[in-house]
């Protein structure tokens, strides 16, 4: 199987805002090992399918573009630019309008099946927030 055309897919469909097609990619016992940042999602498949949902709603223009693909055996790691503008509520913070564009590091465990079932991630969400005006940012200079 080609879990880095998988990988690439699962962005595809992210980024066309079909997150049930991104689910259809996803193993129904999917394990997320990272904490997800709204509360009350699960850390499983319906948890993570939710929180796209909460990104494409308050980032509608989402584009998750994965700038390097490395597969090492049942495990792909992911190098990805995440842009958007956010449109709609996101975390309780209504619209502001201002783009987001930050990087992120996935890695994924693939089942025989060549189904996601495990995730690991990075996501630089102070740069987000700061783009967003929500917390400071770095002083000039």
């Amino acid at each position: 199987m080609d879990h880095a055309a998988t990988m690439r897919r699962l962005y595809e469909l992210i980024s066309a805002g079909d997150i049930d097609g991104f689910g259809d990619l996803v193993a129904d016992d999917f394990v997320e090992h990272d904490e997800l940042p709204l509360p009350g999602l699960e850390p499983n498949k319906e948890g993570v399918k939710q929180l796209f949902h909460a990104y494409r709603a308050g980032f509608p223009d989402l584009r998750m573009e994965p700038e390097d693909v490395l597969v090492s055996g049942d495990k792909v790691v992911a190098r990805v630019r995440g842009t958007g503008t956010h449109r709609g509520e996101f975390m309780g913070m209504p619209a502001t309008g201002k783009n987001v564009d930050v990087q992120l590091i996935d890695i994924i465990r693939f089942g025989d099946d060549g189904l996601a079932v495990e995730h690991w991630g990075v996501f630089d969400a102070l740069k987000m927030m700061q783009q967003l005006g929500a917390i400071p940012g770095p002083p000039p200079g």
